[in-house]
């Protein structure tokens, strides 16, 4: 919880939050296992398993939409532009964004996509967004080829 302390007086002190917060932390005698992860949790070799775990918890609360101060009409931008590079191929139906952009869904038109061409749809889909968009984590391409045969017994 205290790992961006510094980030509440950063625009009245000068250094980096982490210098910020471990400066405020020895003020108040915290013990040195709560100073370490304030410190190095933007460091490549933080100090301790729980400055680790702080760092990997700060990695992926930063990760999270809005986080990184996105408006929300930005964070529509990011999920259309992923929709629109998605359904950039041939065969393709329809896309969708969906989990705050971590996984799109790719829907293929059965006649004019077979098993193979799904598999390799999938992974130019990959490529594509990966030269195309600037993301953090990873983004899972979910291509899905359905058929449905409907009878109506009458």
């Amino acid at each position: 919880m205290l790992h961006d302390i510094g980030k509440a007086v950063d625009h009245e002190v000068k250094g980096t939050h982490p210098e910020i917060g471990r400066d405020i932390a020895k003020k108040f005698n915290l013990p040195q296992e709560i100073i370490d992860p304030i410190e190095t949790h933007h460091d490549d070799r933080p100090r301790g398993l729980i400055s680790i775990i702080v760092k990997v918890a700060d990695a992926m609360s930063g990760a999270r939409p809005g986080a990184r101060h996105d408006s929300f009409e930005q964070y529509i931008q990011r999920l259309e532009e992923l929709e629109k590079i998605a359904g950039s191929f041939d065969g393709i139906e329809k896309t969708y964004a969906i989990q705050a952009g971590r996984e799109v869904r790719v829907f293929v038109s059965a006649d004019e996509v077979d098993d193979f061409k799904a598999h390799e749809l999938a992974r130019k889909v990959a490529k594509k967004i990966e030269a195309e968009l600037k993301y953090p984590g990873e983004i899972k391409v979910n291509v899905i080829r359905e058929m449905r045969v409907i009878e109506y017994a009458r």
